[in-house]
């Protein structure tokens, strides 16, 4: 199980991504898309189809982890920008800050907690661990707001900070 958490600016610019693999067992049994594909996946829009599918790639290693190539990264990309549109939505009806399981695609749902200063945090995730990603985005807000104080970061540029990706981790660690 892979989780994906992208840090954007109100300005719609993705400062931050991780893409986190859980070791946790799956409570359930899980189907996914790409079991239900036809024969002609195989084809040369076969990557494509599995990768929107979520589908691992077969392209080798990739900054996903093993067996996600570019293919995939592109596809999470793409849903977590075609999400913000949702995200503001519900913003507007909802007042709360954490906003759960927002959107799907396929089995992706799309999880999202919005900053008083309007920076959103969006988590792709497979699972459904309400409880778990409330508390790891309260711990990503608690970290980023240390990162803000610093007089060495400005908010509009990405963060590289390694201090802040090593929290991270160790929070995904923790509740996903």
């Amino acid at each position: 199980m892979s989780y994906h958490l992208f840090i954007i600016n109100p300005f719609d610019t993705p400062l931050y991504s991780l893409t986190f693999l859980s070791t946790r067992p799956v409570s359930g049994p899980t189907s996914t898309l790409a079991s239900q594909l036809p024969s002609w996946s195989a084809s040369a829009f076969g990557g494509t189809v599995a990768a929107l599918s979520g589908a691992t790639s077969v392209k080798g290693s990739g900054p996903l982890g093993p067996g996600q190539g570019k293919e995939d990264r592109h596809v999470v990309m793409m849903i977590a920008n075609a999400s913000l549109d949702v995200v503001e939505d519900v913003q507007r009806t909802n007042g709360s800050m954490y906003l759960k399981a927002i959107d799907r695609f396929n089995e992706w749902t799309v999880s999202a907690f919005i900053t008083p200063g309007n920076m959103k945090f969006i988590l792709l995730h497979e699972p459904k661990n309400d409880e778990g990603i409330r508390l790891f985005f309260m711990e990503v807000w608690e970290n980023y707001v240390k990162l803000q104080l610093s007089p060495f970061h400005n908010y509009r540029t990405p963060i590289r900070s390694p201090v802040f990706d090593a929290r991270i981790k160790a929070s995904a660690k923790r509740y996903l």
